[in-house]
């Protein structure tokens, strides 16, 4: 079968290509322009050999029909992280197409809340955000968490409704959603500058503890779980119409900064914080998706927070 995953030259995409090459899949990778997206098509070229991924190039993601011609011959599609009605509307033109997989967001279900026990459940939306994002001005900085927080939702929300409605479509949809991943960089050089939460312990270890400091304490999950739970809601055809929650554990900056100073002794890190709140929050689908790794991947349970550290500053030194 051939897979389509948008953005797969992101920190999530590319991992999301390389599980599924790794299964045996062919990929069909988009990227915004050949620059972007180059590298990409040669790591993989170099790691499974020729003719495993292709590369398409969607320079305008928010033009309706942007991804007809990239969807055309796909049966599958594991991944979509940009205008979500008009994919949707483009797999449901493509009779081919017969799973659909999102990426959405931790904060599709609630903001963290250090320090405030709660349970999130699979019916838990981040109302919150949407209410302050929505709110009369003054639109101020403060208030950008809570926008980033309603698009996630919202746009998780815009697919259920699209399946709600379109009873006819072909295909299963399924959402996965992710706290901040961590994990290696398949090329540190192409992605360890850019934006993705991974760079969080990567600027630690080489800046400090600086603006890492504005994220509170949340969940984490490795970048390679939050792939192959990709890969099982795609594949497995028990997992239907599923929200997976790709949440492994808990963490703040005093663990990170623990486990750093243990896996390399010699570095000099910031000190400890004195706010040594916790999140609290109960997970009531993590049981779900270690489920799904274990029955797909023989894995018990997630990777730890030390393995998926020890992973993202490998290329460091």
């Amino acid at each position: 079968s051939l897979v389509l995953v948008t953005g797969a030259n992101g920190f999530i995409g590319s991992h999301v290509v390389d599980q599924f090459l790794a299964a045996g899949y062919k990929v069909r990778g988009t990227a915004r322009s050949e620059p972007k997206g180059g590298w990409v098509k040669e790591l993989f070229e170099k790691k499974y050999g020729p003719g495993k991924f292709e590369l398409a190039i969607v320079p305008h993601m928010d033009q309706k029909g942007a991804f007809d011609e990239a969807m055309k011959g796909n049966p599958v599609i594991p991944e979509v992280m940009a205008t979500v009605k008009d994919i949707l509307e483009s797999a449901a033109a493509t009779p081919s197409v017969k799973r659909f997989v999102m990426t959405s967001s931790s904060t599709a279900a609630t903001n963290p809340k250090p320090g405030v026990k709660f349970t999130i459940k699979d019916t838990t939306w981040n109302q919150e955000a949407i209410d302050a994002a929505w709110a009369p001005p003054p639109y101020n900085a403060d208030r950008r968490w809570d926008v980033y927080g309603a698009s996630k939702t919202q746009a998780e929300q815009e697919l259920w409704k699209f399946i709600r409605e379109n009873k006819d479509i072909s295909f299963i949809a399924n959402t996965v959603l992710p706290n901040g991943n961590f994990g290696p960089f398949l090329s540190p050089e192409h992605q360890a500058g850019g934006g993705s939460t991974a760079t969080w312990i990567s600027n630690l270890y080489k800046g400090g503890l600086t603006y890492q400091t504005e994220m509170p304490p949340q969940y984490f999950v490795d970048v390679r779980d939050t792939a192959r739970l990709h890969v099982a809601a795609l594949t497995d055809p028990t997992i239907q119409n599923e929200r997976v929650f790709a949440f492994a554990e808990p963490f703040n900056w005093n663990d990170i900064l623990h486990i750093l100073r243990k896996l390399r002794p010699n570095h000099k890190f910031s000190p400890d914080i004195e706010d040594d709140v916790k999140d609290l929050s109960i997970v009531a689908p993590h049981a779900r998706a270690e489920e799904i790794l274990k029955k797909n991947f023989g894995q018990n349970g997630f990777i730890s927070l030390e393995d998926s550290l020890k992973a993202n500053i490998a290329h460091l030194d």
